[in-house]
């Protein structure tokens, strides 16, 4: 009776694999329709207004970008290798006085009043 069992049980395992398998099926075959729906609508609208679609748009700006960063961090580096920086002007630091504080209102406290906004 063991035997019996254990074949009706997996049959019902590979019952229910196969029924898995198959929603995965229709669900990965949906959203594929999905998208191709969705892809072919935006090229139609381009196609219509004349502009380009957004995905291509924000693709060529990140492809921009991956293209401004590969030859470095720095814009202008050449990877490693250092190039002369030119003339090197040496100056005389000078201190700048901070600018003088505005004139105080009659019966206002004194210190800085942290949670006021100044507009100038």
């Amino acid at each position: 009776m063991n035997g019996l069992f254990d074949f009706f049980g997996r049959v019902l395992r590979g019952v229910i694999r196969l029924a898995l398998a198959l929603a995965a099926l229709v669900f990965v075959l949906s959203l594929l329709l999905a998208s191709l729906v969705v892809v072919v609508g935006v090229s139609l609208w381009s196609l219509v207004t004349g502009r380009k679609p957004a995905p291509a748009v924000v693709f060529s700006r990140f492809r921009q970008t991956s293209q401004r960063y590969t030859q470095g961090v720095w814009p202008g580096g050449t990877g490693g290798v250092r190039r002369p920086m030119g003339d090197v002007v040496d100056v005389e630091a000078t201190e700048v006085p901070d600018a003088p504080s505005p004139p105080r209102e009659p019966g206002s406290r004194s210190g800085p009043d942290h949670t006021a906004r100044v507009i100038y």
